[in-house]
């Protein structure tokens, strides 16, 4: 099954799209959407359907950040009936802990981890349509959305640390920084927001200790919480590993208290393996770090866990059947117009 997303993600799409001057219904049925649909918020539709509608509709509004300017749009209650349990949180890492562990109620191709370390707390933004296909206005649409929430609980004044993208910079990213501020950075290798540990720590002024645990015994039965992988805590670990040259399993079943035969065993009962998910971890940051032109092929070999770009080189030929500079000049001359 493909990951489903609510119709309450296209809030207010209709009304941006008649504001730059494109059909909006049309454009919906060319996704292969109901118009009518946006009507029923909590109805589900494809993500993949809502991703290549935002697509269509920045390319023909010539609107580079449309995704921002949706996210602009977003009001707190579009999260559904888990709005009603964020907003009595009473912090901002709370918060954040309760959207995640819950997000399938509202997007199924959307995932959110929280990492602190040194004083930074690192929030990744994931998005998997099932499906190939440019995802920029929805990354960007997830991120505007993020942030938001974030400066909803810290004050309109509030900025991120720094704002991070996958996706190349667009040829002005003056909205970008309005939205953000002034540290927005393309071609990294992950989507997300940095800020300080602190701002997680911020009490939320709108809690209602005694409200919040009435939303929440009458929510609870109603939000089911995702159980949380031995995959997915694999993968955060690969990773977070990957850079130190110290990626192995016995340091991952170490840093989960485990040993290295119950990674193994909870792995296969998932249909997964170590070596796989190290490898697929390995491929989807090598594609972002390699079209990324200002780092070094050798830097990327070393984040990329590989003490010789030569071991590196012939590990990417495996898998895109060119070295990693080959397929980074044939990545920027995609790009380029």
């Amino acid at each position: 099954m493909k990951p489903l997303a609510r119709y309450a993600a296209l809030n207010e799409y209709v009304d941006l799209g008649k504001s730059l001057g494109i059909d909006p219904v049309g454009l919906l049925r060319a996704s292969g959407l109901d118009p009518a649909g946006l009507s029923l918020q909590d109805r589900w539709v494809p993500a993949a359907a809502i991703a290549d509608l935002l697509e269509r509709s920045a390319a023909a509004a010539e609107c580079p950040d449309f995704g921002l300017r949706l996210a602009a749009r977003r009001r707190f209650a579009n999260l559904g009936p888990l709005s009603l349990v964020i907003r009595e949180e009473p912090d901002v890492r709370s918060a954040l802990t309760v959207m995640s562990r819950h997000e399938d109620t509202y997007n199924e191709a959307l995932r959110t981890r929280l990492t602190e370390q040194n004083g930074l707390a690192t929030i990744r933004l994931t998005l998997d349509t099932g499906q190939p296909g440019d995802t920029r206005q929805s990354v960007e649409l997830a991120v505007g959305v993020l942030h938001g929430l974030l400066a909803g609980f810290r004050g309109a004044a509030w900025q991120p640390v720094e704002v991070r993208f996958t996706h190349p910079a667009p040829p002005d990213s003056r909205a970008h920084h309005r939205t953000f501020g002034p540290h927005v950075t393309f071609g990294q290798d992950f989507n997300g927001i940095l800020a300080y540990t602190s701002d997680l720590d911020a009490p939320n002024a709108m809690a209602d200790p005694q409200l919040r645990a009435y939303t929440q015994q009458l929510l609870d039965p109603l939000l089911p919480v995702r159980p949380v992988t031995t995959a997915e805590r694999v993968r955060e670990l690969i990773e977070l590993l990957l850079p130190t040259g110290r990626c192995s399993v016995d340091n991952v079943a170490r840093s989960l208290g485990v040993d290295r035969r119950t990674i193994h065993r909870r792995l296969a009962a998932e249909g997964e393996t170590f070596s796989s998910l190290l490898d697929s971890t390995r491929a989807e940051l090598a594609r972002h770090l390699v079209a990324n032109p200002r780092r070094s092929l050798t830097d990327v070999a070393g984040l990329l866990g590989y003490t010789a770009p030569a071991n590196f080189s012939r590990w990417f030929r495996r898998h895109h059947g060119c070295s990693p500079a080959e397929w980074r000049r044939a990545r920027m001359a995609a790009e380029i117009p």
